[in-house]
C-alpha cells in the first residue's frame, strides 16, 4: 500500500481534470426547446455550483456532482479531498448538506481493491466530519482511478445564494489560499517541498462549511466556491451573471506559502493556459506570476464570497467567530470594458 503512487495512473488531476469554460460552453451548446419547470430555481443557465429545486413550502432541494482523477497519491487522502470539493458545491449555495452517494471508477486490473477500499474509507471520514451518511454509490472497471461524490442538501429558499446576484460595491473573500494546482503538479514532478505539500493537502482537506452559516446573512449578495476554472474563472462568471466589474489587488489576493518560488520555475498544470484562453478577453493587467496563480485549477478550493458595502466590518467579526480571519481582495464596480482588472500585478 506503502509503494502506491495513484497520480501514476492517471492523466490530469483533481479539478485540473475539469474541461475548460470555453470547451464546456460548446458542449452544453442547444438547440432543443428550453422546457420550463417553475420551481427549478437553479439550473445550468447561470453556471452555478448546484442544482436547487423549490418543494413549494419554503425549502429547496440541493443536487450536484462531482468527481476527478487522483490528486495525490495517498488513497485515502485522495477519497477525502474528493469528497471535501463535492461537498462543497452544497455549502456554496448557503446550503446544508444531507447525503452523499459515491461515484468510483477503478482499473482493477491495475490496482487492488484494497486501494480502492482505502479511498472510500477516506470519503467515509469526511461524510462523517460533516454529519452526513456515505448512503450508496455506483462503480465500473475504467481506464484510469475516478472518485467523486454525488450530494443532496437542503435550504431554506429565503437563505439560498446564487453566483449572479452580486451588487456594485461588493467586497470580495475568499476563505482559503489558492496555489494547490501549482503544488501538485510540482508533487508529479518531484519538485514540491514536503511543507508546501503538506500544506496543500490541509487546505484541499478543509470542508468549507462556513458556506451554511453565510447563507443566513442578508449581507452576502453572491457566493460560489473556486475549483477548476481557477479564481478568476469563477469571479468572471460572477461579474458576467451580476452585470458587473471586479477590481483584484493582487498583493492582498490569499495564496499558499512559497508559491512564487513555483511561479518563478514556471510550474503549472496543463488547464492553467486552457484557462485563460477561455477568459483572456474579459481580464486586464495580468503579469507573469498572477497569470500563474490566479488561473490555476483549485481543487477543493475557496469560498469566494460578495459582501455588501456597508457590512464589511459585521463580517469580518462573523467569519472570525468562526475560524476565519479574512480580508477583501477586490471590490465589485459598474460595468466597464473588462470583466475583470487586476491592481498591483506581478
Amino acid at each position: 500500500m506503502d509503494e502506491i503512487k495513484l497520480t501514476q495512473y492517471s492523466h490530469g488531476a483533481g479539478c485540473g481534470c475539469k474541461i475548460a469554460p470555453a470547451t464546456l460552453e460548446k458542449i452544453l451548446l442547444t438547440q432543443s426547446p428550453k422546457l420550463n419547470f417553475a420551481n427549478l430555481l437553479v439550473g445550468n443557465e447561470s453556471k452555478d455550483d448546484a442544482a436547487v429545486y423549490d418543494l413549494g413550502d419554503g425549502t429547496c432541494i440541493i443536487s450536484t456532482t462531482d468527481f476527478f482523477m487522483p490528486i495525490v497519491d495517498d488513497p485515502f487522502t485522495f477519497g477525502k479531498i474528493a469528497s471535501v470539493n463535492a461537498i462543497s458545491d452544497v455549502y456554496a449555495m448557503g446550503g446544508k448538506p444531507l447525503m452523499a452517494i459515491a461515484i468510483l471508477g477503478w482499473p482493477i486490473s491495475k490496482l487492488s481493491e484494497e486501494v480502492a477500499q482505502q479511498v472510500l474509507e477516506g470519503a467515509r471520514a469526511v461524510c462523517s466530519e460533516a454529519g452526513i451518511p456515505l448512503a450508496g454509490g455506483h462503480s465500473i472497471d475504467s481506464p484510469e482511478p475516478i472518485f467523486g461524490l454525488a450530494v443532496t442538501g437542503v435550504v431554506n429558499k429565503e437563505h439560498l445564494k446564487k453566483n449572479n446576484t452580486a451588487g456594485k460595491g461588493d467586497f470580495l473573500y475568499l476563505t482559503k489560499p489558492i496555489g494547490v494546482g501549482m503544488i501538485t503538479t510540482a508533487l508529479k514532478r518531484g519538485l514540491a517541498e514536503p511543507r508546501d505539500f503538506k500544506e496543500a493537502v490541509a487546505v484541499m482537506s478543509l470542508l468549507n462549511k462556513l458556506g451554511q452559516e453565510l447563507g443566513k446573512l442578508d449581507y452576502v449578495t453572491a457566493l460560489t466556491d473556486v475549483t477548476g476554472f481557477g479564481l478568476l474563472g469563477h469571479l468572471a462568471e460572477i461579474c458576467e451573471g451580476s452585470n458587473l466589474s471586479a477590481e483584484v489587488d493582487y498583493p492582498k489576493v490569499p495564496l499558499l506559502n512559497n508559491i512564487s518560488n513555483y511561479a518563478a520555475q514556471m510550474i503549472y498544470p496543463d488547464n492553467t493556459m486552457r484557462n485563460w484562453n477561455s477568459y483572456q478577453q474579459k481580464v486586464s493587467g495580468i503579469g507573469s506570476e498572477s497569470f500563474l496563480t490566479l488561473c490555476d485549477p483549485q481543487t477543493s478550493g475557496g469560498l469566494l464570497i460578495c459582501i455588501r458595502e456597508d457590512a464589511k466590518d459585521n463580517f469580518e467579526n462573523f467569519a472570525q467567530s468562526h475560524g476565519h480571519k479574512l480580508s477583501p481582495f477586490g471590490q465589485l464596480k459598474e460595468k466597464s470594458d473588462y470583466w475583470i482588472t487586476i491592481m498591483q500585478a506581478i
